[in-house]
């Protein structure tokens, strides 16, 4: 199996909810949600590759990177690279039913997991999403994070019981969903936090917690107040919210705020080794990777997340050569160029 096979294989399987396109830009899905595109006209999920895609990235070569580590530390957790695998769920309405629930959860846990890294699991209307995600994480002995939907913080608390019954790595929820319709009309209403209740959520458990969704340097900060350890820097893919930001362009001020005091992790549009760079220079420690996943997973099923997630090694290993970067700490600002 080969990624080429890989992709013509979901494309053929996910007819008429993603085209896979070989610009994977958001023209052709924009508008599609449920379903793989943008909220709205798409603006946002164009705005998110577009500003990654702008970045560009000086070559160096005269130097003596030769064998780059690529390796990265989660939170104590020695992972084979910053890739780490995004929360998504809803994959039989928003990927057409290309594949079942259970089987995605189980690709990408084990996936991840035969690449040395890890996966978040996610949270939705159905009770199910985020049952079957625990149970994926039991049986790799808790090497997964648990992301939960910002519903009413008692049950959000029963969630991150769970996530520690099974020995996740950490717990959190993804405040950029609070406000998905399809989850009130599912009966399992989300919203907004005070810093009153992030606290609370914090302070419910001895996880780390982690915090998605944060686009501005003063929620990062009311972030770091309330004690959570790591913010995922994204608006949801695009997926919730039309004419936002995106957040390749909040990135490096949140860094320079807040970023040697918390982990940061960054969201958004990662399709290739050469994303990663960019994210990690302005500022990130590690990525999220969605959508190539879920080609991955539909195409190729576990065996085609681990490619996916190989690949995306191999492509960043090869960057760092090309850029002198002898470990992900060397990634720096100095790399991205300046006209």
């Amino acid at each position: 199996m080969n990624l080429k096979d890989v992709k013509k294989n979901a494309r053929e399987k996910m007819k008429g909810v993603c085209a896979i396109c070989r610009e994977c830009n958001g023209v052709w899905c924009r508008g599609m949600v449920p379903g793989m595109g943008g909220s709205g006209n798409g603006s946002t999920m164009q705005r998110n590759y577009n500003k990654l895609n702008e970045i560009r990235i000086m070559m160096k070569t005269l130097h003596n990177v030769k064998d780059p580590n690529v390796k990265f530390n989660f939170l104590g957790k020695v992972l084979s690279s910053p890739l780490i695998v995004a929360p998504i769920t809803g994959l039989n309405y928003n990927a057409g039913g290309a594949i079942s629930e259970e089987d995605y959860i189980d690709d990408i846990v084990n996936g991840s997991i035969e690449c040395g890294t890890i996966a978040m699991i996610g949270d939705g209307g159905n009770p199910g999403f985020y049952k079957w995600g625990i149970e994926a994480i039991k049986k790799v002995k808790g090497n997964g994070v648990a992301i939960i939907k910002p519903r009413e913080n008692s049950e959000i608390i029963k969630r991150i019981r769970m996530a520690e019954e099974v020995g996740a790595l950490a717990v959190g929820i993804d405040i950029d969903g609070a406000g998905l319709l399809v989850m009130k009309t599912m009966g399992q209403p989300v919203g907004p936090k005070s810093i009153e209740e992030l606290k609370e959520l914090v302070e419910s458990t001895k996880l780390p917690f982690i915090l998605k969704g944060i686009l501005s340097v003063e929620e990062a900060k009311i972030a770091m107040k309330a004690g959570v350890a790591g913010i995922i820097v994204s608006n949801h893919g695009g997926r919730v919210f039309n004419g936002t930001i995106s957040s390749t362009e909040v990135l490096a001020e949140i860094s320079e705020a807040v970023g040697d005091k918390m982990l940061i992790i960054a969201d958004g549009g990662v399709r290739e080794g050469i994303d990663v760079v960019k994210f990690l220079a302005l500022g990130a420690h590690c990525v999220l990777v969605g959508r190539p996943i879920i080609w991955g997973s539909v195409g190729g099923r576990r065996e085609g997340v681990k490619l996916t997630l190989e690949t995306l090694k191999n492509q960043l290993y090869q960057s760092m050569i090309l850029t002198g970067a002898l470990s992900l700490e060397k990634i720096n600002k100095n790399m991205i160029y300046k006209d």
